[in-house]
């Protein structure tokens, strides 16, 4: 499996229950995903295996709008 990093802006997290929540939710598409959020930039930088698309559609399931990616 190739792994790929995408960094996601992402709105709507504010606090340790925020990263927890999408890392747990990124990390159900990709056990091996590397997750690291920023509250403050209010993005989510990813290394994964899975789709971009796989990710965005998990992180936005766990209630997290998706604004951009890169």
């Amino acid at each position: 499996m190739t792994t790929s990093s995408t960094i996601f802006s992402v709105s709507g997290m504010s606090c340790g229950h925020c990263v927890s929540a999408v890392t747990r939710a990124v990390q159900q598409v990709d056990a091996g995903a590397s997750v690291k959020v920023d509250l403050d930039k209010q993005t989510v930088a990813v290394t994964s295996g899975a789709s971009t698309d796989a990710v965005k559609a998990a992180i936005e399931q766990a209630g997290y709008p998706v604004k951009a990616f890169a």
